[in-house]
C-alpha cells in the first residue's frame, strides 16, 4: 500500500522499521511508567499496604538466600473476596513450581481467613501465566479490551502503539 501511494522503495522499506520503533518506544514508556507507579504506591510500603490491614498478606520466595518470587493477597470485606496481586517470579527461576507454590499460599490464606473466593487480574501476554492460574483452579471470567495501566496517558499515539488486555479470573472457594 505504501509503495502504491508513494512509489518509493526506500519509504516502503523504512515504514515497518519506523512502526516497530514506535511500538517499542511506547511499550517501554508505558511499562516504565507503570513500574514507577507501583514503586511509589503499594510496593513502596509493603508493610503498610499488605501486612497491617486485616485480611491481607505478602509472601516472598527465597532460594539459596536470594529472593526469587513474590505474591500478595489483599482482602475485600465488602464482597468477602481476596485478590491475588503482584505475583512475580524471577525469569531465571521460572518453570520450577515457584509461582504455583506462591499461588497455593494465597489460596491457603483465603481458606484460613474464610473468604468465599479469590480473584485476580492480569495483563500477562504469556500463555504460561494463564495456564498457571487455570491449573490452580481459577476460571477465566472476562477480558477488558484497551485496558489503561496506571501511569498511562491514553494519548492517541499511546493508544495506537500500545494496547493491553486485562484478563479477570475467579476461584470460588465456597458459596456465600
Amino acid at each position: 500500500m505504501c509503495f502504491v501511494v508513494t512509489k518509493s522503495f526506500l519509504l516502503t522499506c523504512c515504514l515497518p522499521i519506523f512502526l516497530m520503533g514506535m511500538r517499542y518506544y511506547f511499550s517501554r514508556k508505558v511499562i516504565l511508567h507503570y513500574l514507577d507507579c507501583a514503586l511509589h504506591t503499594d510496593m513502596s510500603d509493603i508493610e503498610q499496604y499488605y501486612m497491617k490491614p486485616p485480611g491481607s498478606c505478602f509472601w516472598v520466595a527465597v532460594l539459596d538466600g536470594n529472593v526469587v518470587g513474590i505474591v500478595a493477597a489483599r482482602g475485600n470485606e465488602e464482597d468477602n473476596t481476596v485478590e491475588l496481586r503482584r505475583m512475580s517470579v524471577d525469569s531465571n527461576y521460572r518453570g520450577k513450581g515457584i509461582a504455583k507454590a506462591l499461588g497455593r499460599k494465597v489460596l491457603e490464606f483465603a481458606v484460613l481467613n474464610n473468604y468465599s473466593s479469590v480473584v485476580l487480574g492480569t495483563t500477562a501476554v504469556k500463555m504460561a501465566a494463564h495456564r498457571l492460574y487455570e491449573s490452580l483452579g481459577f476460571k477465566h471470567v472476562g477480558v477488558v479490551e484497551h485496558y489503561a495501566l496506571p501511569g498511562m496517558t491514553r494519548s492517541l499515539l499511546e493508544r495506537m502503539f500500545f494496547q493491553v488486555r486485562y484478563h479477570r479470573y475467579r476461584l470460588q472457594l465456597r458459596e456465600e
